[in-house]
């Protein structure tokens, strides 16, 4: 028996097959692109393809990346848009570079090939979303055309199977859509309550300061942190080694001057020079002893002592050992640990409108759960710039009931007057829309 010949027929139904197999195989957008401009070029002999979805450029045959400002791309782009434009760009046919714009047709015979075939890409309604610029320079058969249009479809439907799904719809009633919105405007219009948070500490009330006396070093800390202390307590002690040098240094000019006084009193009865230098000498004894006091006086505050009951607050006696301090300079606090008082620290940008008496609720990082009653008594008119780099008002606030132990930090929510909701929800929107805006 002889070898039946395949029919071209045949072979070209099997191409066909094959090319729609490959085209649904394709797992994403690229892939698929790919395969469209360069799998069917075996069937149709085609020169290149060109696939423009939306009117742009995706892919090229033989081309793996495509250069958005090249001459060719720019050319079947421009091209696309003139079919769109004569009506013609839905329909699967060949090109009439007659009816293309001289510089388009120009463009063709110097970047395509003669005979060229638009290939449209059709969605679910009916509507144009890219094509295929497929060129060569034999003419188009009727049976490849027929084929080329069989193909549009499996590409388009293949091309839109790879696309993000939509997301799904409700669709209601009108009368129901009412219903919402009209409830959703009452809703918007209940009042409520504006608050805003910022941190805040527990800081002494009534407390005394403590400071430097003079300028000198610290030499040393006698108190710890939070340590109760009575009047008349050694709190810290500076370095005293240059004051007692110049309380010595005093001391003994007092006792040279008072010894010369002594011997021109002496000398005086007869000698007439003595006696006229009484008084000068007299007046140097008054100055030395003067200086001998002040030096003392300096030696004494040396050492700083309470003045009242308490409990010393400061930070760290390790942050001021050793440091040099000027005089009036902030060391401590000597407070009465059952007075205190919430300090609190808002941000410019957080400002709201806040009452004196307005509630004032504070929660400890070192117990969030518990909730402590304050409120507001003072608020600063000017903002000034916090320990934290950012402009902010400093409000106080008294404590209704126990405070807690002083230095305690936290989160302190204020409570001000009744808006509507969506004042309340838009409030940061719209400061922020007027103040791009300028309004």
């Amino acid at each position: 028996m002889s070898a039946r010949i395949p029919d071209p027929t045949e072979r070209v139904f099997a191409q066909l097959l094959t090319l729609q197999s490959q085209t649904r195989a394709a797992v994403n957008i690229d892939s698929l692109a790919y395969s469209l401009v360069n799998d069917a070029q075996a069937l149709f002999g085609y020169r290149h393809a060109a696939l423009l979805i939306a009117g742009r450029t995706q892919a090229v045959t033989g081309i793996s990346q495509v250069e958005p400002h090249a001459p060719f791309v720019a050319f079947v782009e421009r091209a696309a848009l003139e079919l769109q434009e004569q009506d013609v760009a839905n329909q699967a046919q060949p090109v009439d570079t007659a009816a293309l714009s001289e510089q388009t047709r120009a463009d063709c015979h110097s970047l395509s090939a003669s005979a060229v075939f638009w290939l449209p890409l059709i969605d679910r309604q009916q509507a144009l979303f890219g094509g295929l610029w497929i060129a060569r320079e034999q003419p188009w058969s009727q049976a490849e055309q027929a084929v080329l249009t069989q193909l549009g479809d499996c590409y388009s439907h293949a091309w839109l199977a790879l696309q993000p799904r939509k997301p799904w719809r409700l669709r209601w009633p009108r009368r129901k859509i009412l219903v919402l919105a009209v409830t959703a405007a009452l809703l918007l219009a209940v009042p409520v309550r504006q608050s805003v948070l910022a941190p805040a500490e527990v800081v002494p009330l009534n407390g005394h300061v403590v400071t430097a006396p003079l300028d000198g070093v610290i030499a040393e800390f006698m108190v710890k942190p939070n340590q109760s202390v009575k009047p008349g307590e050694l709190l810290l002690r500076f370095d005293a080694t240059s004051l007692r040098a110049q309380a010595d240094v005093a001391e003994r000019s007092l006792g040279v001057a008072e010894a010369e006084l002594k011997s021109n009193a002496q000398r005086a009865f007869s000698d007439s020079d003595a006696k006229a230098r009484l008084d000068l000498l007299a007046a140097r004894v008054e100055q030395k002893r003067a200086e001998r006091d002040y030096a003392r006086e300096l030696l004494a505050r040396s050492e700083v002592r309470a003045e009242r009951d308490g409990i010393a607050v400061f930070a760290d006696a390790e942050r001021w050992t050793g440091r040099p301090v000027k005089t009036g300079e902030r060391l401590m606090d000597i407070a009465d640990p059952k007075q205190a008082e919430l300090r609190i620290e808002l941000a410019v940008a957080d400002a709201i409108d806040l009452a004196s008496g307005a509630e004032v609720a504070l929660f400890l990082d070192s117990d969030p759960l518990h909730r402590h009653a304050a409120s507001l008594q003072r608020l600063a008119y000017e903002a000034q710039t916090s320990a934290a780099g950012q402009l902010a008002y400093r409000l106080d606030a008294g404590f209704t009931a126990t405070a807690p132990r002083i230095g305690l930090r936290g989160t302190a929510k204020l409570f001000g007057q009744r808006v509507p909701l969506v004042l309340y929800l838009l409030r940061r929107p719209l400061a922020a829309l007027r103040q791009g805006l300028g309004l």
